[in-house]
């Protein structure tokens, strides 16, 4: 049996439970040696002897950036693979310049947030928080005022890996979701194949009855959904965010919102999280979660043994399903 990897554990203490439960360190430890120093600031002068060593490089939430005057400190890395989802907080281009594998667990943290987004289409095409406004106040929908979701218009922005499995999710629905998709990545052919109905993006938010965010983050994502985007949904449309914060307008969205013509659900905002005395808390339109649509909880092991997945893979010289290519980097979450 060849040699087990020197491989380093790099997040923060209190994820290390969570992610890598005892099962899965017992696991890990038939796959790799682990080094006893838990990675957490590459500045200590701890961390020379397991930057030195480490083959692999195991991180998680909190890891710090490895940028080139780290990377010199590990000679001997290889690979690094991430039990969480984006890499983009901690690895740097000159990572994927030495030849060094990325993977991330990104499609382990996806299926969470998939889930959660349907329920809120659903809570959306009902119109939920209009009617739990209403009902706190002693008014009773008739049969008449009840909104279905049946035939509703569903508007995807961004065919991310996330987006993607919201499409397949609202197509297999009984409800006969219309989906409509923007994004420059993609052409009408590919869209066709994924179900949806290629348009652009202004299109998408006047023919949407709902509108769901799930690009990434980036300059020229910023305020994606700006005052004048906003203003094209039509009246009773709900938008729908768990993509990040930036790319929604907060004080056009908070303007929009205070009319009543458009509810929000939003586990992403920006500022994150939001002041307190933030205007769209107040609102019985707005429904804000504290950014919980990945992976919460139990189910942050998903994360862990998907990375131990990959280390098995590397080690034994197989493809990386969670493979990160170096221009990918610039356009992922």
């Amino acid at each position: 049996m060849a040699e087990r990897p020197k491989l380093v554990l790099a997040m923060q203490p209190e994820v290390l439970d969570l992610v890598l439960p005892a099962p899965l360190r017992d696991r890990l430890d038939t796959l790799a040696d682990v080094h006893p120093h838990l990675l957490t600031d590459t500045g200590d002068p701890a961390a020379a002897e397991p930057l030195a060593q480490a083959r692999v490089l195991l991180t998680g939430w909190g890891c710090p950036v490895l940028d080139t005057a780290v990377l010199d400190r590990a000679p001997n890395l290889a690979a690094v693979v991430h039990a969480a989802g984006s890499v983009k907080g901690h690895v740097r281009p000159e990572v994927f310049a030495r030849g060094i594998a990325v993977s991330s667990a990104a499609d382990a943290n996806a299926a969470p947030v998939v889930e959660f987004t349907l329920a809120t289409v659903w809570l959306a095409a009902r119109r939920a928080l209009g009617s739990a406004a209403a009902y706190v106040q002693g008014r009773q929908p008739t049969y008449a005022d009840r909104i279905g979701a049946d035939g509703a218009t569903v508007g995807v922005i961004g065919a991310s890996r996330i987006g993607r499995g919201v499409i397949a999710r609202l197509l297999a629905s009984p409800a006969g979701f219309r989906v409509l998709l923007a994004d420059p990545y993609v052409d009408a052919t590919e869209a066709e194949a994924l179900g949806a109905t290629l348009v652009d993006i202004d299109e998408l938010c006047r023919s949407s009855d709902i509108v769901t965010v799930h690009a990434p983050d980036l300059p020229e994502t910023h305020h994606l959904l700006d005052a004048r985007r906003l203003a094209l949904l039509r009246d009773g449309a709900s938008l729908i965010n768990t993509a990040r914060g930036r790319l929604v307008d907060t004080a056009a969205l908070a303007a929009e919102c205070a009319t009543g013509r458009i509810d929000a659900y939003l586990d992403v905002t920006d500022p994150e999280p939001l002041p307190l005395d933030h205007s769209l808390l107040a609102l019985r339109n707005v429904l804000a979660t504290p950014h919980i649509a990945g992976a919460q909880g139990t189910e942050v092991r998903r994360l862990g043994a998907y990375a131990l997945d990959e280390v098995e893979r590397w080690t034994k010289g197989e493809p990386l399903l969670g493979a990160v290519r170096a221009d990918q980097l610039g356009r992922i979450a």
